[in-house]
């Protein structure tokens, strides 16, 4: 099995399940879901990404909150499946997950369950304080602590009995809570408006701010068609470490064949900046 046969298997799933074509019978033009159908370069940019793709897609309705839905659990399975393609480069056991996991149940962020509930009893403090330091991702990775036999493995390097290495995270040991390691917060947005950037902006910031320990990856994945709008979220630097394009390549080779320098431009800037890359390199900067 190699990357770009879970990349396809992934554009696979996301042309069945999630695209799907509409209909604007003022404008009389058909359009996929992804696209913002009062925008005709969003038109053609997604029409023509859908051609490239190269897969039917359905005509049959699915509402926006269901395709978000979809765009995460499809896209945690590729990352799921392709990161174990490189077990050998970053071993362990990791946890995926879609259910909005609370970032207190992570070592870097327990302490926040305990300040949760003192905001909870204190409503002078709540108004203070607010409480959206509480981040729930769209996707988590997670490490699970290593028990000491395992550290032993190739040969004895710690012991119980010592009074060394007894804060570190790292050893299972040491963690009385039995919380797993933050290694990745990946936020899954199948279209962007710049309500939606900001968000994504704030829960980064907060991730940042509130940690105590190792900074996990800070990730955004997105199917938005227009570079102008991706921009609103990959654009600047100390909070997000990449955007991730769903379909890089098709995007770019369909803006190139527009010939439109003001799409073409914006877009090259981002990827020639390392500000936005293809779903494919993502497991390989979780590795990282």
């Amino acid at each position: 099995m190699k990357i770009i046969d879970l990349r396809t298997t992934y554009h696979h799933q996301i042309c069945k399940e999630i695209i799907r074509v509409k209909k604007d019978p003022k404008k009389d033009i058909d359009y996929p879901n992804f696209a913002d159908c009062g925008n005709l370069s969003s038109v053609r940019i997604a029409n023509g990404i859908t051609q490239r793709l190269n897969y039917l897609v359905s005509n049959a309705s699915i509402s926006e909150q269901t395709a978000g839905g979809l765009f995460e659990k499809i896209t945690s399975e590729f990352l799921e499946n392709s990161f174990k393609l490189l077990q050998h480069l970053r071993p362990g056991k990791w946890q995926y997950a879609t259910t909005r996991t609370e970032i207190s149940r992570f070592i870097q962020y327990e302490h926040l369950a305990y300040l949760q509930e003192i905001i909870k009893k204190d409503k002078s403090l709540s108004a203070a304080l607010g409480g959206d330091y509480i981040v729930k991702p769209d996707i988590v990775v997670a490490r699970y602590p290593v028990a000491d036999n395992e550290l032993n493995k190739k040969g004895q390097i710690i012991d119980q009995k010592e009074s060394i290495a007894t804060l570190t995270p790292f050893r299972q040991v040491n963690n009385k809570n039995k919380n797993l390691i933050l290694h990745a917060s990946i936020s899954c947005k199948w279209t962007i408006r710049s309500d939606r950037s900001q968000n994504t902006r704030t829960e980064a910031l907060n991730l940042i701010r509130n940690r105590k320990g190792h900074l996990p990856h800070i990730m955004a994945v997105t199917a938005e068609p227009l570079p102008t709008r991706i921009a609103t979220l990959a654009l600047g630097t100390g909070d997000i470490d990449c955007v991730y394009h769903f379909a890089l390549p098709e995007l770019k080779a369909t803006i190139e064949e527009m010939k439109n320098q003001d799409l073409l431009e914006p877009l090259l800037s981002m990827i020639e900046g390392k500000r936005l890359r293809d779903i494919s390199d993502l497991p390989f900067d979780l590795s990282i």
